[in-house]
Formats: structure tokens, sequence, C-alpha cells
């Protein structure tokens, strides 16, 4: 069944709060003062200076609590706030099914278009606003989601009504579960699985159908001209590259894209469409990340056009014995 839409509306707004660090004041820029202009043009990269003095003018940002209306030198240790004012958020798909509760775990099927938590410009029309509103008054509380899926990432996302039990199965979803990511090792050893499918670009993938491909490329943070930095494939040079593993199956060729599934043994950021991008075969229509994982200057991670489906998940039940659940409809060609 479709799903429903939240239709495009204004928000109320939201503050932006940050302290000045010493190495704020270290980075600014020639030999003078750190502006305030300066601080946030570095801090939030969507808008340059001239922009940001606009927003002073404007009577958008207070410092240490107080109101400022010009630009001015700024001290480590003092705290602004940004006063955003309402801005229009797009529409998204606002109902899903649900797979599976028991009380406290809450299981849904979520939409491609549907970001979980607030980013990227989107603040009320989200999956975590939505459950508020609707489980507000429910005498177990509200299930609010344990990990994240990228926007247009659809399939199965794992909730909870209970902080303890979002902290355990967050714990569990962030290992490094499965010392076969391939799932060929004994199920005990494999407290966590989850399994994804995705279109990617056809005719690039070598091996036969049925046939897997253990992609192990490192994963981190490059410089990007709109973001400072973002999340792409690396060669474990720097210091804060990360390893990563996956292991991609090919399932079925088509004219238009190729099927596969992806089992993830680590949970790096845009794991999935790096390490498919890595290999040479991207996401088919994904913008940001083309053959090699490297990201494009013009796109954000929060662009869509990708085909994406967190499509099984195996993992503990925190009341004991092992959950196992997959999409109704899984993606495929």
């Amino acid at each position: 069944m479709p799903p429903h839409w939240l239709p495009a509306a204004l928000n109320q707004g939201w503050i932006y709060r940050d302290r000045v660090r010493p190495a704020d004041l270290a980075a600014a820029p020639g030999d003078g003062p750190l502006l305030v202009s300066a601080f946030y043009a570095a801090r939030y990269r969507h808008s340059d200076a001239s922009v940001w003095r606009e927003r002073l003018a404007a009577g958008e940002i207070r410092r240490n609590g107080q109101e400022l209306q010009a630009d001015g030198a700024l001290a480590a240790g003092e705290e602004l706030a940004w006063h955003r004012p309402p801005w229009r958020e797009a529409a998204v798909p606002a109902s899903w099914p649900l797979l599976f509760d028991d009380g406290d775990l809450h299981v849904i099927d979520k939409p491609s278009g549907l970001p979980v938590l607030p980013a990227g410009g989107y603040l009320e029309h989200t999956l975590l606003r939505l459950l508020e509103r609707r489980h507000g008054d429910d005498p177990g509380g509200i299930p609010r989601p344990v990990h994240r899926l990228g926007r247009f990432t659809s399939g199965l996302l794992v909730c909870a009504r209970r902080p303890a039990t979002r902290a355990w199965l967050s714990a569990r979803l962030r290992e490094s579960t499965a010392a076969d990511p391939d799932g060929a090792g004994p199920a005990e050893e494999q407290r966590c699985r989850k399994i994804y499918r995705a279109l990617v670009v056809p005719g690039v993938l070598a091996q036969a159908a049925g046939e897997s491909l253990p992609i192990n490329t490192p994963i981190g943070r490059r410089a990007h001209p709109q973001l400072g930095q973002i999340w792409c494939a690396a060669d474990g040079s720097e210091p804060g590259d990360r390893p990563a593993r996956s292991s991609l199956t090919l399932l079925e060729r088509g004219a238009r894209a190729d099927l596969v599934q992806v089992a993830i043994a680590s949970g790096r950021p845009h794991q999935i469409r790096i390490h498919c991008a890595a290999v040479g075969a991207p996401l088919l229509g994904d913008p940001l990340y083309g053959p090699g994982g490297l990201a494009r200057a013009a796109a954000l991670p929060g662009d869509g056009g990708y085909w994406l489906q967190a499509w099984r998940l195996e993992l503990e039940h925190p009341g004991g014995g092992r959950l196992e659940l997959e999409v109704p409809e899984a993606l495929g060609l």
C-alpha cells in the first residue's frame, strides 16, 4: 500500500548553540581576531561570511545571551546561539508497515524519502517526530529509533520504548558482529547480521550470480567544498580512517541495473554506498558516490535517487532468543 504523505509546511524554527573553542581562534583567517561571521562561515559551510553578517543585522544571533546586530571579535569560551527563523520542510512519506511490536521493541519498514532524525533541513518531518506524535499517550512510552537509515534507504528500522533496551540494542548494532560477513560461520558468532539489497549500475561486477565479493576498503573523512569534510573511500593513510568490511553478492543481472545483496560486518557512515562505488559499481542513481568511492563536490549525503533497502536483520532479542525479520517486499529488478 502506498504511504500517506505529510505535505510541505513551515516549522517553528530552531536554535543552533555553539561554544567558541581555542582551536577555533587558532584557525582564524589572517593575523586578526576571529569574527562572529567567520566563525559561523567555518562552522556552517552552507553560508559564507556575507550571509552571516546579514543574519547578524537581522538579530538572529546572540552572544552570551545578548542579541548581536553587528560583527565582532570572539573569545574562547563564549556561547553563541543562532535563532534560525522557521523554514519550509519538504513533503515526506508519513506511514509505514509495522513488522514487530512486543510492547517494547518496535520494528518498522521505513519508506524511502523519510528522514529518521532531525538533520539536513528536516526538523519536524522526521520519523522521530512522527513517532512522538503518534505514541505520546502510549502507557508503555514512545518507541524511538535505535539506529539510523539514510533518508532514501528503505527497510527495517529498529525502535524501542525503554532507554535500557535502546542502549543494549545500539551496542549490538554497532558491533562488528560477524566473523564472516557472508554468514557462513556459526550462528552463535553472528550476534547481529544486517543484510541489505541494492540496485547498482549494470555490467561492472565480474562475478557470477550467487558469488560474493569481499570489500575491505577503509572509510574516512576527506575534504568537501560544501561540508568541509565528508565520509568516502579512503586508503588508510589518515589517523581517522576506519576499517570497514562488507560482502557483496550478485543476485541478478538486468539491462537497467544489477541486483546485489550486501552483508556488512561494520557500521561505517554510508558504508554500502561507498563500498559498492569503491569496486566500480555505485548504486544506481546515487548522485554522491561515483566509481572509486569518492564524493562528488556538487552533491550532499541527503540527496536521493539511489536504490537501497535494509532487507533482513538478525539479532539477539533483549529478553532472550533470536529475532529474524525481513521486509515483506524485497527490492528486485
